[in-house]
């Protein structure tokens, strides 16, 4: 599994990579990198699965119900993909963006690959099963914003996966706001916060 990506060259040692939400495609977080992080090289890979016409990153069964194996095939191509790209860019620092189902793919991956990333923001992230503990994401900075009303993303598998971060001793924040699934302006205010 190759990904196609939007490439910025950046000035110093770090690489922000962004990923999109189902529906959207590689351009819709890559600006917010290049405005928050200008120095870093950024990398935005296109989710490869279509839903309908939909691009995703991994194949689900049902809102919340993931193909855990193809889920798991996605993420060894989705590190591969990440390792080649911090080759390539000679990055000492990683940073990874990602909304809704690119914030699935981001924490999934981290998951499995600790060493990858030194900062996470997953917007509206939904990890629906409790993931084994990893020891190795201590000191990690990771940020998660949700709304409190978001029907995809309930708000107790919000607060459980910023507790699961914490538990791994991660410097873990999250950021609410009153609304749903859609991502407001507080919300860009405390990305914005926590990269710069």
């Amino acid at each position: 599994m190759g990904y196609e990506a939007l490439r910025d060259a950046g000035s110093d040692g770090r690489l922000a990579v962004t990923f999109h939400a189902t529906g959207a495609d590689a351009s819709q977080l890559h600006g917010l990198a290049r405005t928050f992080l200008p120095e870093a090289h950024a990398v935005s890979p296109q989710g490869d699965v279509s839903e309908g016409g939909a691009m995703r990153f991994f194949r689900r069964t049902a809102e919340g119900v993931y193909d855990m194996e193809d889920l798991a095939l996605r993420v060894d191509a989705m590190a591969a993909f990440l390792r080649r790209e911090i080759a390539r860019t000679d990055a000492a620092h990683v940073t990874g963006i990602g909304y809704s189902n690119g914030a699935n793919i981001l924490a999934a991956t981290a998951m499995a690959e600790p060493d990858i990333f030194d900062a996470m923001v997953l917007m509206h992230p939904l990890i629906p099963w409790l993931p084994d503990p990893q020891p190795e994401l201590a000191m990690t900075r990771v940020l998660i914003t949700a709304g409190r009303a978001d029907p995809i993303c309930p708000p107790g598998m919000t607060q459980g996966l910023a507790d699961w971060f914490t538990a791994q001793k991660a410097d873990c924040l999250l950021a609410w706001h009153p609304g749903g699934h859609e991502v407001p302006q507080s919300e860009i205010d405390a990305v914005r916060a926590f990269l710069v």
